[in-house]
């Protein structure tokens, strides 16, 4: 168990190594592409060199990514990453290219069944590489940093204060239902004042996508992104299975949970400020104080589910942290003005540590987002003795399975003083969430997926048409509560999701994971927890040196998303909330 600084392997590449300037790495790509490779060691150890040129050129990118997100207003932090982008990575992927050639071509004569996976997906990489696509994902990289300092820059004035928007939604759990819609429309009104320069950013990229896929020779940026995400377990057929599941048989029972919510709240009719709020009139969980306190509580959680996450996890730092990845800090958890939105786990390859990033308001859902970040935290550590860099990661389906599954593995130790929800009414009212947020996220998942679908089918379609598509989706997937007044609002719901912006067609992998981390759960309540916790560290372990079907069944979990296995699960998640208290 890797709770240890890292063992660096023997290498070429120096550790102090600066990859901010191609300059400062061009020899060593070089000295690779020229250095003569006679035999099955020297073709490994070429294979560690190139895993730590990479791994160095990486952690630039990941500290000044970290940097930039932790602070959209900080000119200096953008001016970074734009440069890095515009200047270092355009000159990166050619020569990257010509190392992935000759990995290729090396591999003919001397790969073994271990590297059966990395040739695999280095082939995939090596048919879809094209120059001229190299400025265009520069200007892609460029249009999503615009993105993120758009949402970065939205505050309002509210009770007295400006707000972040995610400081804002705290007020979604307050009681009084006149104040919970004055916050709701004043964080509408503050989005939808920068929606066309949303839609314009959007429409750029969508063309600058197709343009991507078309110079590779595919029809569509659907099936290049598959492609390129080496999705080689399924298939868009797949994809629709699941979107058509979900419809069938989850946003049923989830409709059923809202009538009971609006028979509950006594109200004629569900409002979208209506959805969080607890139903007995019971004010917000505040489940911690601060950064620092959500640290302290998520240690002493994992404490108790296994020591062994524990120690990794509080290795990151206190949770006091708001310094971006400056000094190899693990952590930045409070949200602030300038932060970008959201939450994600980044990896820095050279140093092989973790950061976490998020946007903390004090709520029960930052709790999840804690410990879901956790868990692709243990999966970095628990695979920084791997020599190779591409099987230091997972494919993405199964990363999202580490992350998910302790969204709900931790549930059984959130209710101590220590921990979170010391009384025990909060508690049953956290557990009952957290549950109804693992089954309903999918259908949220199946709309996001099959809207990218829908959008890179039709590349030319005009901003209407792309509207009215959302609203259709929203009306198979989306919530019954009523939007009366609010058509903008709804229109443009999909605006809050940065993996539209980011990093399209990442989304399916939470569905497919969500499947995964629900099945782990039932396995901790079938055959006990330490057997389901077992499964995980070991699955974990192996990194991306499995096909993803084989991740999963050494996880104890059937790789399958089609409607047998989301029938069961969801059976078992509603039987599981008829037996909680509202």
């Amino acid at each position: 168990m890797p709770t240890h600084s890292p063992s660096a392997p023997r290498t070429c590449i120096p550790a102090a190594l600066d990859a901010s300037r191609f300059e400062n790495v061009e020899a060593h790509f070089a000295e690779l592409l020229g250095r003569p490779v006679n035999s099955q060691p020297e073709f490994d150890q070429w294979l560690i060199d190139r895993s730590e040129l990479d791994a160095a050129c990486s952690e630039t990118q990941a500290n000044l990514y970290i940097t930039m997100t932790c602070a959209t207003d900080d000119e200096a932090a953008q001016k970074a990453y734009a440069d890095y982008i515009e200047a270092v990575v355009p000159r990166l992927k050619p020569v990257s290219f010509d190392l992935d050639r000759r990995l290729v071509q090396l591999s003919s004569r001397f790969a073994s069944p271990r590297h059966a996976i990395l040739v695999r997906d280095t082939k995939a990489d090596v048919d879809l590489y094209r120059q001229e696509n190299v400025p265009i994902e520069t200007e892609l990289a460029k249009l999503s940093q615009a993105y993120d300092q758009l949402i970065g820059a939205m505050t309002v004035q509210f009770e007295g204060q400006e707000r972040t928007l995610p400081q804002l939604a705290v007020f979604q759990e307050r009681t009084d239902r006149d104040l919970r819609e004055r916050a709701f429309r004043a964080g509408v009104e503050r989005r939808l004042r920068d929606k066309d320069a949303i839609e314009g950013l959007f429409d750029h990229m969508v063309t600058l996508r197709h343009s991507v896929a078309t110079n590779a020779g595919f029809q569509g940026f659907g099936d290049y992104a598959f492609k390129a995400k080496h999705r080689f377990d399924y298939t868009p057929r797949h994809c629709f299975d699941f979107h058509e599941s979900c419809e069938r048989l989850i946003v049923p029972m989830l409709r059923r949970q809202e009538e009971r919510r609006r028979r509950a709240l006594g109200v004629d009719t569900l409002r979208p400020w209506d959805l969080v709020v607890d139903v007995k009139g019971r004010g917000a969980l505040k489940p911690f104080d601060g950064g620092a306190d959500l640290m302290r509580r998520t240690v002493a959680t994992f404490r108790l589910l296994d020591p062994r996450l524990a120690t990794m996890i509080g290795s990151l730092g206190t949770g006091s942290e708001a310094r971006g990845s400056r000094d190899g800090a693990g952590l930045d958890l409070d949200s602030r003005k300038g932060k970008a939105p959201g939450g994600y786990q980044y990896m820095r390859d050279r140093s092989r540590k973790p950061f976490i990033f998020m946007n903390a308001a004090n709520t029960s859902r930052d709790v999840t987002t804690m410990v879901h970040e956790a868990g692709h935290a243990f999966h970095s550590m628990l695979t920084v003795d791997e020599p190779l860099l591409a099987y230091r990661h997972a494919p993405m389906e199964f990363c999202e399975v580490a992350s998910m599954s302790m969204e709900l593995l931790t549930l059984p130790h959130m209710n101590t003083r220590e921990s979170f929800y010391a009384d025990d009414a909060d508690y049953q009212r956290a557990k009952r969430q957290q549950i109804e947020r693992s089954v309903s996220l999918l259908p949220w998942i199946a709309m996001i997926d099959a809207f990218q679908h829908w959008i890179y089918a039709n590349p030319t379609h005009r901003r209407e048409d792309r509207r009215t598509h959302w609203l259709s989706l929203d009306q198979r997937f989306g919530s019954s509560c009523s939007w009366q007044g609010l058509d903008d609002a709804r229109a443009y719901l999909w605006h809050r999701q940065p993996h539209l912006f980011s990093v399209p067609f990442y989304y399916i992998e939470y569905g497919i994971a969500q499947l995964g981390a629900l099945q782990l759960w039932l396995l901790s309540l079938e055959k006990g927890e330490r057997t389901a916790i077992d499964f995980y560290l070991k699955a974990l372990s192996l990194g991306g040196t499995r096909t993803l079907p084989e991740l999963f069944e050494a996880c104890g979990l059937r790789f399958d998303f089609g409607s047998e296995t989301i029938q069961r699960l969801a059976d078992r998640a509603e039987q599981e909330l008829d037996r909680l208290p509202e």
